[in-house]
C-alpha cells in the first residue's frame, strides 16, 4: 500500500528533477520517511494496547479476551456444536429446526487479526519482554 501511495510522488520527481542520482536520493528519502511514519504509528498503537492491558477495569482490559472467547465459542458452535446437534436430533428422529448460522467471513477476519496479535504476544513472552 505504501508503494501505491508513493508512486505518484516519485513520478512527479522524475518530471521535475532531471538528474537520475538526485531522483533516486529523493525517492529513497521519501520512502524512508514514509516507513518511519508507519513504524511510529504501529509503536504508538502498541503502547496503547499495553496501557489497556494493564488497566484495572475489566471494561478496558477485558475487551480483547471477550472478543477472543466470543470467536472461540462461535467457531466451536459452527464446527462442533451445530453438526453434533443436527446429528443427535436426526438420529433420535426429531425434526431438525433451523439452527443459527454465523457470518464466517467476518468472524475469520476478526479471529485472524486477534491471532496475529496473539502471536506477537507469544513472541513477547518468549523473548521475556512481558510476564
Amino acid at each position: 500500500m505504501l508503494t501505491e501511495l508513493l508512486n505518484p510522488i516519485i513520478s512527479l520527481i522524475d518530471k521535475f528533477i532531471p538528474d537520475k542520482d538526485e531522483q533516486n536520493r529523493i525517492a529513497h528519502e521519501i520512502a524512508t520517511l514514509a516507513q518511519k511514519q508507519a513504524h511510529e504509528q504501529v509503536m504508538g498503537q502498541l503502547k496503547i494496547n499495553e496501557a489497556e492491558g494493564k488497566h484495572r477495569s475489566l471494561f478496558v482490559a477485558g475487551w480483547r479476551p471477550m472478543v477472543g472467547w466470543t470467536c472461540a465459542v462461535a467457531l466451536a458452535w459452527h464446527f462442533i456444536g451445530s453438526p453434533f446437534t443436527i446429528f443427535v436430533l436426526s438420529y433420535a428422529g426429531i425434526a431438525v429446526p433451523e439452527l443459527p448460522e454465523f457470518d464466517m467471513a467476518s468472524l475469520m477476519t476478526v479471529l485472524g487479526g486477534m491471532l496475529g496479535l496473539g502471536s506477537l504476544r507469544t513472541f513477547e513472552k518468549y523473548k521475556g519482554l512481558t510476564k
